[in-house]
C-alpha cells in the first residue's frame, strides 16, 4: 500500500469574511499525479499556497510527508518544490546560475548543486542553453528552467500552479514528458491548470474544487460515473432558433450545453436519446449539419459538476 504523503482534514482559509478554501478533506499518495480543476476564484492557488506553507490555515490540519504543517514548516519546506504560476527566475542571470541561486536557497552547494544541475538541463534539454541569460530564452523555455529550479533539491513532491500558461505545444508535450518521468520515478506532483486536455493526458486523479470545497474527486472514468453519464451526442448547426434552443436547455437542465454552433448532450442510453433530439432540433427549425458520438471528455464532467466553465 503507497504512503499517503499529502493528508488534509477540514482546512479552511478565510480572507475577512471571505471562505477562500472551506472543509478541504483530501489525501493524495505519493507518485500520484493529481490534478486540481476549478473555475477561477474557486480556491486553487489559495489551496496550493496553504500547502507549500505560504498561507497559514484558519482551521483544519495538514501533514506534509508525516510533518504537520504549522508544527514542522522547515520539514515541509524540505519536502516540496514549488513551480509558481509567474515566472520566479532572474533574467540577468544564466539559465545554471538561476539553478545554483535556487539550490543554494536549500543548502546545496559546491560540486552537488553544479552536477545537479547540468543534470535538470539535460533533462529539460537545455544543456546548449546552459550559459545563456534568461532574458534571451523563449516562454517555454523560461517555463522549463522555472520547473528545473523547483526541483533541484530533489522534493518528494511537486505544487504547480498553472505551470504551461502561455507557451507553445512543443514544449506543453516536453514538459509533460519530463513530469511523467518524474512521476514514475516516486515524485508525488500536484497540478493546477486551466487547459482540460492537459489533466486528461497527464493526471492519474482529479479533484474539482469549486467555490472553496472539493466536490468531487477520482480518476475520469470515477467522474464520469459521478456524473451518470457514459457518452455524449455532440450535434453542429447551422442554423438555430435562440428560443428554441432555450427551452431545451430548461428542458433537459445539467444533460444539455450549448455553445455558438453545437450541442453537447450527456447520455446513458445513445440509441433512446439521438432520436429524440434529431426530432426536436426538427421541429425547432434548427439545421443539423453534423452529429458525432463521443466518449463524456472531462470538460463535460466539469460543465455537470459545476455548472460554469473554467474560464469564468
Amino acid at each position: 500500500m503507497l504512503m499517503k504523503i499529502v493528508q488534509i482534514s477540514g482546512l479552511r482559509k478565510n480572507f475577512g469574511k471571505i471562505e477562500a478554501i472551506r472543509n478541504i478533506d483530501l489525501d493524495i499518495e505519493q507518485g500520484e499525479f493529481f490534478g486540481l480543476l476549478g473555475p477561477n476564484g474557486a480556491g486553487k492557488t489559495t489551496t496550493i499556497n496553504v500547502l507549500s506553507t505560504v498561507l497559514k490555515p484558519n482551521a483544519g490540519e495538514v501533514k506534509i510527508n508525516g510533518f504537520d504543517l504549522l508544527k514542522n514548516p522547515f520539514n515541509c519546506k524540505q519536502s516540496i518544490g514549488i513551480v509558481p504560476q509567474e515566472l520566479a527566475l532572474y533574467n540577468e542571470l544564466s539559465a545554471k546560475e538561476n539553478l545554483l541561486f535556487w539550490g543554494g536557497l536549500y543548502g546545496i552547494t559546491g560540486i552537488k548543486a553544479r552536477n545537479r544541475a547540468e543534470e535538470l538541463l539535460k533533462i529539460f534539454e537545455l544543456t546548449d542553453r546552459g550559459n545563456s541569460l534568461i532574458k534571451t530564452f523563449s516562454g517555454g523555455m523560461k517555463r522549463r528552467i522555472n520547473i528545473a529550479a523547483a526541483m533541484l533539491h530533489r522534493p518528494e513532491i511537486l505544487m504547480m500552479d498553472e505551470p504551461t500558461v502561455g507557451i507553445d505545444p512543443q514544449s506543453r508535450n516536453q514538459i509533460y514528458d519530463v513530469l511523467s518521468d518524474f512521476s514514475k520515478n516516486g515524485v508525488t506532483i500536484i497540478y493546477t491548470t486551466h487547459y482540460m486536455d492537459e489533466v486528461e493526458k497527464i493526471c492519474s486523479r482529479i479533484g474539482i474544487i469549486d467555490h472553496g470545497e472539493i466536490i468531487a474527486k477520482g480518476t475520469l472514468e470515477e467522474l464520469r460515473r459521478i456524473t451518470g453519464s457514459a457518452e455524449t451526442i455532440v450535434i453542429h448547426f447551422e442554423r438555430k432558433n435562440d428560443q428554441e434552443l432555450q427551452k431545451m436547455k430548461n428542458e433537459f437542465g445539467e444533460l444539455i450545453t450549448v455553445f455558438d454552433d453545437k450541442i453537447i448532450f450527456s447520455t446513458d442510453n445513445v440509441s433512446r436519446d439521438l432520436p429524440m433530439l434529431i426530432e426536436k432540433c426538427a421541429a425547432s427549425c434548427i439545421s443539423l449539419t453534423h452529429i458525432a458520438l463521443e466518449q463524456i471528455s472531462l470538460e463535460t464532467v466539469f460543465l455537470s459538476l459545476t455548472g460554469r466553465k473554467l474560464r469564468e
